[in-house]
């Protein structure tokens, strides 16, 4: 059994409170805030009102309110965006960034530990602190969102070795879900082009959410013609925004050209070809279709 554990400080922990807390979230969510309960957490997005990528996270109950775990690099504007939307909203909003932290480990020393399931979302308590089954997918394995106080003890007593954060960001990249860098897809791309129903984000039972008219219309009237994909560099470099060529047909365009890649690729053209290696104008590559997208 792998005992790799990575500490995201990359993450940031927001935390939500408050009488109106739950229908605050409720009305800006592309998930259903009513599955988040002491043993559920969810993967859910904000969106713009037009149904674009804005930010992404993970939401887990913490005692009268919600942790909201999300990237580092975006958590300053999460806060300022939900800070806009509070207006008269009874909620208390605060960054608990500098106390918490994320700490990642495999999906097999999850199942493990006592007390868990094998239910994606699954969450329980390990000496007060929440464990999560990560909501997206279990091979990108637990988390457990813990006081950076007693991270180390916690570490030790359930026999995890701290590694690099980098192997984490692999992983996620070879899965195919993107880790970091999400600041590059904003207002670039639809929410439900970023595989958010796949990945258990996107609630289509729920009520009115922002961006909730243009995402049903998209899945209704099957216009989803379009993913973000994995890119795997086989040489050479590539540019944010670079289109991508075949048989002279654009077929796609680099978003996140940086060490863990991802393209927005138009996924039904018959220009495009899964096993095809395309060139750029510095790099050769292919373009990955993840295990768990069905398409």
């Amino acid at each position: 059994m792998n005992n790799s554990v990575y500490i995201l400080e990359d993450r940031a922990i927001i935390y939500i409170n408050g009488d109106d807390a739950t229908d605050f979230l409720q009305n800006l969510i592309s998930n259903d805030i009513n599955k988040v309960t002491d043993s559920s957490s969810i993967f859910a997005s904000l969106l713009t009102p037009q149904g674009k990528f804005l930010f992404d996270f993970i939401i887990v109950k913490h005692k009268s309110g919600f942790f909201i775990d999300c990237e580092k690099t975006q958590s300053e504007e999460i806060f300022k965006q939900l800070n806009l939307y509070k207006i008269r909203s009874k909620v208390e909003i605060l960054n608990l960034s500098n106390e918490f932290v994320v700490a990642s480990f495999g999906y097999e020393k999850y199942l493990s530990i006592e007390n868990s399931k094998d239910i994606l979302g699954f969450t329980f308590k390990y000496r007060e602190d929440p464990i999560i089954l990560d909501p997206r997918n279990k091979n990108l394995g637990a988390r457990l969102i813990i006081n950076l106080e007693k991270l180390y003890l916690s570490l030790k007593k359930l026999d995890l070795k701290d590694d690099k954060i980098e192997n984490y960001h692999i992983k996620s990249h070879q899965l195919g879900i993107v880790s970091k860098n999400l600041n590059k897809l904003q207002n670039k791309i639809f929410g439900i082009e970023c595989n958010f129903e796949e990945l258990n984000g996107i609630d289509f039972k729920k009520g009115c959410y922002v961006g909730q008219e243009n995402t049903a219309r998209i899945k209704l009237k099957n216009k989803l013609t379009k993913r973000l994909l994995p890119i795997k560099i086989i040489d050479g470099e590539l540019s944010e925004d670079e289109k991508i060529y075949n048989n002279e047909v654009e077929i796609g365009k680099v978003l996140i050209n940086e060490e863990y890649p991802f393209a927005l690729i138009k996924f039904l053209d018959k220009n495009f070809d899964k096993e095809q290696i395309f060139k750029s104008e510095n790099a050769t590559f292919k373009i990955l279709i993840p295990e768990w997208l069905k398409i």
